[in-house]
């Protein structure tokens, strides 16, 4: 780690206690956090020194609100509705219906040839610290062709707060988060085929959905989609770093979560004042194309930064008890996709490969050089799979690829 590298952490460290440190608790944390923060960033953070010796901070404040302004990604909508969880939780979804012609011509050719789409309803669950719109690519090439629905997970997007999180302290799981699901497609989609795609967090709900309500899945579900995702053992992810910084992130990582959840407006302060870092951060743990366009960057550090800091710290801990192995068997007999990212540091493409040894049917694809944001950094193979797994399920017959669906305007 360079010595500008260290600098950057070390400023950024401080900038944390300068905006958090009232109490002497509270300032041990924060120091926690500081190391914790110097492993996770030691790639990330060089990029950012090095920017900072050659772009001031003003400069990229108007680049980041240029490419705010002028990227069109996460522009898209459709119909509005909301779902109560069991615990009340409002849950907000929007519906893409089919145009009555069957949607684009062009567009339901490059899906489907010369068939008309089975009149299925495609469920789209996004992951951790992100929100419906990160499904913008895929949304796109779908639209008016396939209904869709595209959710928001409880405390993203435009979901309100858990309410049992936030009146009775009780911890998000992941098996709530199945239920959700089903409230949603009670909603949503109350009766007709339905085919799930799931990323990340996204794909784990879809997990949780089955083990919760297998007859749904035996009823109704007809194909499947994995994304960038994991059925458990998420606690020996090493995020790309070595056993020492692995070990500390581990062991003070909760503590600091829930301290920061605790202060969670002082904390967004600090999380303010070190925006570059972060970004950096985001950037390295998203994507790992050289040449991804700045604008989609951008858009995933929005959707990230938009996630509060009390909401970070309220799901982290579900994600190490997650385990839904055992559900994958529900999957068996229907068409599933599996796809992931080679270079992904968040949930490694090994998770993926484990689950395709479950389902021996599924197509596995891994994409070289992609991140955990693959549905963002390589979109057009993320639409093209999901098209052939549309045709499998019977909703038509794919003849051409999907290269060149990447415009908000498709």
């Amino acid at each position: 780690m360079s010595e500008s590298s260290a600098e950057a952490v070390v400023d950024a460290a401080a900038a944390v206690a300068t905006a958090t440190g009232a109490a002497a608790g509270w300032r041990r944390a924060t120091g926690l956090a500081g190391a914790a923060i110097g492993f996770v960033a030691a790639g990330a953070a060089a990029g950012v020194a090095i920017e900072r010796l050659t772009v001031g901070r003003g400069m990229r404040r108007k680049a980041r609100l240029a490419l705010d302004s002028a990227g069109p990604y996460g522009s898209l909508r459709g119909t509005p509705g909301k779902a109560s969880a069991d615990d009340g939780t409002e849950l907000y979804y929007e519906v893409d219906d089919v145009e009555p012609e069957g949607g684009s011509a062009p567009r339901r050719r490059r899906l489907f040839g010369r068939k008309v789409p089975a009149p299925v309803t495609v469920v789209f669950s996004h992951g951790y610290c992100l929100s419906q719109d990160s499904w913008h690519f895929q949304r796109a090439a779908l639209r008016g062709v396939v209904r869709t629905v595209h959710w928001d997970q409880r405390s993203h997007g435009r979901s309100g707060r858990g309410v049992a999180q936030t009146t009775e302290g009780v911890p998000v799981t992941i098996e709530q988060l199945g239920r959700d699901l089903k409230a949603v497609i009670d909603a949503a989609v109350p009766e007709g085929p339905i085919v799930l795609v799931g990323h990340s967090m996204g794909g784990m709900t879809v997990m949780a959905l089955a083990d919760e309500f297998p007859e749904l899945i035996r009823d109704r579900v007809v194909a499947v989609a994995l994304v960038g995702t994991s059925s458990g053992r998420l606690g020996e992810v090493n995020f790309g770093l070595p056993v020492a910084g692995v070990n500390v992130v581990r062991r003070v990582l909760p503590g600091v979560l829930k301290a920061m959840g605790q202060q969670a407006a002082l904390v967004e302060k600090g999380r303010r004042a070190t925006a570059d870092l972060f970004a950096g951060i985001i950037k390295r743990y998203s994507f790992a194309s050289r040449d991804v366009d700045p604008a989609i960057v951008r858009f995933a550090e929005r959707m990230i930064e938009g996630t509060p800091i009390d909401v970070v710290a309220e799901y982290y801990p579900a994600f190490n008890d997650h385990d839904k192995t055992e559900a994958l068997a529900l999957f068996r007999d229907m068409p599933v996709l599996v796809l992931a990212g080679v270079q992904d540091l968040v949930t490694p493409s090994e998770h993926s490969e484990a689950i395709a040894d479950l389902l021996p049917d599924a197509e596995l694809v891994l994409v070289p050089d992609a991140g955990h944001l693959v549905i963002l950094e390589h979109p057009e193979v993320v639409t093209d799979r999901l098209a052939d797994l549309l045709a499998r399920a019977g909703a038509g017959r794919v003849t051409a690829t999907v290269s060149g669906w990447d415009s908000a305007s498709s």
